[in-house]
């Protein structure tokens, strides 16, 4: 853990517009960093457990094929790369 004067420094900097925390890309202050780097942490964490390691991997492998041009779906098909979206669903609510 920073000390409270490196704390400080940190956060002058973020209200400087750099990016002091790891995923905190966007935040304007060193504590709203730490609260954007946290979520989209955890976003993708439930997103993993949600699809599965299967699921997870193939949406990464469509979502890496995708340019401006053509969506990764797109770019799979016109490459002949086989994406098995049935490994995307997750359970049902009820």
């Amino acid at each position: 853990m920073a000390t409270e004067q490196q704390r400080k420094e940190l956060d002058a900097r973020a209200r400087a517009g750099e990016e002091v925390v790891p995923g905190g890309r966007g935040g304007k202050s060193l504590e709203a960093q730490e609260h954007l780097a946290e979520g989209r942490s955890k976003g993708g964490q439930t997103r993993s457990s949600q699809l599965g390691r299967e699921g997870y991997q193939e949406m990464g492998r469509k979502g890496g094929l995708s340019t401006s041009e053509e969506s990764g779906g797109e770019a799979a098909k016109s490459k002949g790369i086989d994406i098995d979206e049935s490994k995307f669903k997750t359970g049902t609510k009820e």
